[in-house]
Order: C-alpha cells, then structure tokens, then sequence
C-alpha cells in the first residue's frame, strides 16, 4: 500500500459515530489538497474497514447508487438526511467555517 493511501485511511479510521465530513477534508488533512477523487477510489477499493458512510461530497450529497445503505447507517448516528444529501453543515470536524 503507499503511503498517500495509508494516510488517508489513517483519516477516514479516526470518523467517530455522528461525524460527516467531504472526501476534499479528508484530502486536506491527510496532507493531500484537491485530491478528493483519490478519497474516492481509496474508498472503494480498500478492502480494510473503513466509515465509507460518513463521507459526503462537497455539497452534502450521498453517495450514488449507495444512498439507501448509507443513510439508514447515517440515520443510525442521529446525523440528518433530507433529499438525498446530510442536513448540516460544516461537514463534521475536518470542516473549516
């Protein structure tokens, strides 16, 4: 595994229950600005158990063809969905406001 992709893991491992937060803040504070997309294929490729389900885009939305399982998990952590996306923002503790 490299070590791009072990650090942003690292990150997605520390979510606590109820935290949401968007691929680009897990890009950022694993050291790796605008690299949203690598968040992405990280996620869906890893076969360690990570919190896939309290990560969002940029505006909220939940991940496609996904959105069922993940807001019945989100739902389960108290976190707000309406229309498809998460009902807050800032996004969780990665978030800059």
């Amino acid at each position: 595994m490299e070590d791009r992709d072990r650090r942003i893991i690292d990150v997605l491992i520390t979510l606590q229950s109820g935290e949401v937060t968007t691929y680009g803040d897990i890009a950022d504070t694993a050291g790796y600005p605008k690299h949203s997309r690598l968040v992405g294929r990280i996620l869906q490729t890893t076969d360690i158990d990570v919190p896939w389900w309290r990560v969002v885009n940029a505006a909220g939305r939940l991940v496609p063809g996904h959105e069922r399982e993940q807001t019945e998990l989100l739902l389960e952590e108290d976190v707000v969905i309406r229309n498809g996306h998460v009902n807050s923002a800032p996004y969780g503790r990665f978030s800059e406001v």
